[in-house]
């Protein structure tokens, strides 16, 4: 049985064809899309007649304003005016474009990216598959988003489960995580998400290869490095993707400086382009060992200027020197995985693997490193712990101590 629900008359223009049909709440046709509203009194009955449209049709509409909403937010146009647009005439056929339902958690959401991603140009209907992507990694991440940096940090040494897709996540987190921290809009976090999902795409397989490569990259893999952004970009305008601020976010995600959007849009791009280093540099590669968490942190925060100081604190600050999923050694000796982040960048829940002898643990135990005794001593790279973490095992101990 379809849904049926009110339209939008005031916002409804006269003389201008309708993109929709509207009905009575029992289905019943009062005007057939292509038909246009006459004058106030016939705006005045259709509002008598509680005149609605399908579900489908509502969501399409709101997709067809918010996207000319950002169109006139990229000309520059007073955000008073642009909030009293009319409802557009046009709804093209991307804005009934349904996503895709994702079920299960991070490492689902990995497989099904990477699948998408490995296809590139040839994927097909990507774009539901895609809107699927952002609004189940969006879900996860709002309702617990220390499980999702620890699933994917955990993941990100795991060369064989596809860097590209978790890079790809990761970078989408760590965005949209400090998105919030400097209280920028739902919108933009959503945006930093979507583009991080898809930003390397024009070089998906060969980003993997790279990651398993020995040798640095040759003259025409560093080429493929450089020019990959804006084959990026041409891969999803076509997919029939015509949102500028999507498609310039992609496109400029390794040069930030170079794009011209509005104020907003500028520091979504340079919060991209700060994520993807950061991740970059955190992944292992055949040819080199990572660099911890703690180690890119401090080296994303020495290199600030003026321009860029709030976005970089703000960025290790809502991760943290040592993030969940990464490990580290306490101040009584032993080995810890990091479970929750801590009250500062320093002081994160952790839960101890492997005791000061070296023997691991039959049960994980929960340290606050808050406490001198269980303090931070060192970070430690995941190629030095031999231990599988069992992640059930780790939500019990935190819904144990509430962390």
């Amino acid at each position: 049985m379809l849904t049926y629900v009110p339209v939008p008359l005031a916002r409804v223009q006269l003389g201008r064809a309708l993109p929709v049909d509207i009905r009575t709440p029992d289905g019943r046709l009062l005007l057939r899309r292509g038909q246009m509203l006459q004058s106030l009194a016939h705006r005045e009955m259709l509002a008598q007649h509680q005149a609605c449209m399908t579900e489908t049709d509502a969501q399409a509409w709101q997709r067809a304003l918010d996207r000319t909403m950002r169109a006139m937010r990229l000309k520059g146009l007073d955000m008073a005016a642009i909030a009293q647009l009319p409802m557009p005439d046009e709804i093209l056929d991307t804005d009934y474009l349904e996503g895709r339902a994702v079920e299960g958690g991070w490492l689902d959401l990995q497989e099904v990216l990477r699948g998408l991603l490995y296809q590139g140009a040839q994927a097909n209907s990507p774009l539901p598959r895609l809107q699927g992507l952002e609004q189940k990694a969006m879900q996860l991440l709002t309702a617990d988003p220390d499980e999702g940096l620890f699933v994917l940090f955990q993941a990100l040494p795991d060369l064989e489960l596809g860097y590209c897709a978790t890079h790809a996540l990761l970078s989408g987190v760590v965005s949209a995580l400090t998105a919030t921290r400097l209280a920028l809009p739902m919108s933009s976090r959503m945006l930093l998400m979507r583009s991080a999902l898809v930003m390397n795409i024009g070089m998906a397989r060969p980003q993997d290869h790279l990651a398993r490569q020995l040798k640095a990259p040759s003259p025409a893999q560093r080429a493929l490095i450089t020019s990959h952004p804006p084959s990026s970009a041409d891969i999803l305008r076509g997919f029939g993707i015509q949102d500028p601020e999507w498609l310039d976010t992609v496109h400029f995600h390794h040069n930030p400086q170079e794009a011209t959007g509005h104020a907003e849009q500028q520091a979504g791009v340079e919060l991209l382009h700060l994520a993807d280093t950061l991740v970059a540099k955190m992944a292992p590669r055949l040819s080199r060992p990572a660099m911890t968490a703690f180690g890119a942190a401090k080296s994303m925060v020495l290199e600030a200027d003026a321009h860029s100081q709030q976005q970089r604190v703000a960025m290790a600050s809502v991760l943290g020197f040592y993030p969940p999923g990464t490990y580290v050694q306490l101040a009584n000796g032993d080995l810890a995985v990091v479970i929750a982040r801590g009250d500062k960048a320093t002081t994160p829940h952790v839960a101890s693997l492997i005791n000061a002898q070296g023997m691991p643990m039959s049960a994980y135990v929960y340290h606050d490193t808050s406490r001198p005794d269980h303090s931070v001593r060192a970070p430690v790279p995941a190629s030095q712990i031999n231990v599988r973490i069992n992640l059930e095992r780790i939500r019990r101990l935190r819904q144990q101590y509430g962390v």
